[in-house]
């Protein structure tokens, strides 16, 4: 057997689990899978399929098969689709405010830091380091309106190997931003976020664009008309990822009803953001109409329940969205959310929707706590959405092991000394891992992680 550090140009032999579709998670069990010298997947056989034996002696026989250990399970790569890079020194702070009060009292003045490149580079690099540590292969950032700042969070992800959408924060509106951090005026953010596509683009290190530029006005308050006008316009022409902010919560909601006279994913969509590639964070206000057009531009929600639980005041509707057929992502929210872990915002999704299912003040006898029927998810949800949910918001061919799609992966080891997975070989087969794995896995749980077929931890 070869080693696991890089896998391009190899044949893994692995148990594991993925969720190409919704309906049902794939369980495998001595799989081949083939990466291409690329990083790219040719090939998933199982024992039985034509090939499967012929492949798997070849590649024994040439001394590029690689074993997964025993209790060690391939699981595809966490997407985490809402990240505010800067925030992350005060993850697990500052959560007993609303929002408004937050973003101003506590997250202002800490983003406004990054025009110190050295502070940018410390915090950056331990922020990827972590979040690649605890499974996280891809993740769309936030970053601050600094270009050069920016810049170096795109590097540090190159350099790390982490698949990474990156956007430099547009913010120009004097009301809702302070002096001392926002775009000096709408031009300037267009600009600022122009350029960082070009120099994205152009890094000597990104040949294969494993790292992206994303258009991401901050929320809708935050920006005025000229600058959102001219941020639209600049995605559309360039076809590109946008993020953005969308019915966060009670105070964004209304004031941008009150500001447009219509709902934040109406407004977003009148100037341009909402397309094929667009993740809005949060949406947990959405009405039927949101939806609707959601799904009639193919945007994406990234649910984050973590922060939803701070600043929200509602539960996003997970079940309804997905079975209305909108593309549904998972997102720590980093720092709103007050864990780095796409396996707590799993667990916190399922919590959540029990909890909107259920209703919960128990004053009231269960058919009075006006729950909304029918909306409780479970592990193989939550899996989906931290998976090939991401990809397909991502519109990137990620987030499980179809042939075609980048080989981005983690082993997670349920044998860890230090790890927090328990198992009993007459109680745990097939799926019933997986569910542990959703809820009982840490960090030390986490072997390995792959990005293109790379070993980068």
């Amino acid at each position: 057997m070869t080693s696991m550090n890089h896998l391009r140009g190899k044949t893994i032999l692995a148990n594991g689990f993925h969720m190409p579709r919704r309906e049902a998670v794939d369980v495998f069990t001595d799989a081949l899978i083939a990466v291409d010298k690329d990083g790219m997947i040719e090939s998933l056989l199982r024992p039985g399929d034509p090939g499967y034996e012929a492949g798997r002696r070849s590649a024994q026989d040439g001394g590029t098969l690689v074993r997964l250990p025993e209790g060690t399970y391939l699981l595809p790569g966490l997407i985490d689709t809402h990240v505010h890079a800067p925030q992350y020194p005060q993850l697990g702070q500052a959560l007993d405010v609303p929002l408004e009060v937050w973003l101003n009292k506590y997250t202002f003045p800490l983003e406004a830091r990054y025009a110190d490149i050295a502070f940018a580079r410390l915090t950056y690099s331990l922020l990827v380091d972590d979040l690649i540590a605890i499974g996280t292969t891809t993740a769309l950032y936030y970053a601050t309106i600094h270009q050069d700042a920016t810049r170096i969070l795109a590097d540090i992800c190159l350099e790390k190997g982490q698949r990474a959408l990156v956007g430099k924060v547009a913010m120009d509106h004097r009301e809702q931003c302070p002096d001392y951090y926002r775009d000096a005026s709408a031009d300037e953010a267009i600009r600022g976020t122009a350029d960082l596509f070009d120099y994205v683009k152009a890094n000597p290190d990104n040949a294969e664009g494993r790292v992206l530029a994303v258009v991401s006005p901050r929320f809708i308050p935050s920006c005025t008309d000229a600058s959102l006008k001219g941020l639209g316009a600049l995605a559309k022409e360039l076809g590109c990822h946008v993020q953005t902010h969308c019915s966060e919560g009670d105070w964004e909601h209304r004031f941008v009803i009150e500001r447009f006279g219509m709902t934040g994913t109406e407004t977003l969509d009148s100037f341009g953001f909402l397309g094929r590639k667009s993740v809005l964070g949060h949406a947990p206000h959405l009405t039927e109409r949101d939806m609707d057009i959601f799904k009639a531009r193919g945007s994406a929600v990234s649910h984050c329940p973590l922060s939803n639980a701070y600043f929200s005041s509602a539960v996003f509707p997970l079940r309804a969205a997905l079975e209305r057929g909108l593309h549904v992502a998972l997102g720590t929210d980093v720092s709103g959310g007050p864990s780095s872990s796409m396996f707590e915002a799993m667990r916190e999704s399922i919590a959540a929707s029990r909890m909107l299912e259920t209703g919960n003040d128990a004053r009231f006898p269960p058919e009075e706590r006006r729950g909304r029927p029918f909306s409780r998810v479970d592990f193989r949800d939550a899996f989906y959405i931290a998976t090939t949910g991401g990809g397909n918001a991502l519109d990137l061919p990620i987030g499980n092991f179809t042939p075609g799609y980048h080989f981005d992966a983690i082993a997670v080891d349920t044998r860890a000394p230090e790890g927090s997975i328990r198992l009993w070989d007459d109680l745990d087969t097939g799926e019933k891992i997986l569910q542990k794995i959703v809820y009982t896995t840490t960090r030390p749980n986490i072997a390995s992680v792959w990005v293109g077929g790379r070993q980068i931890r």
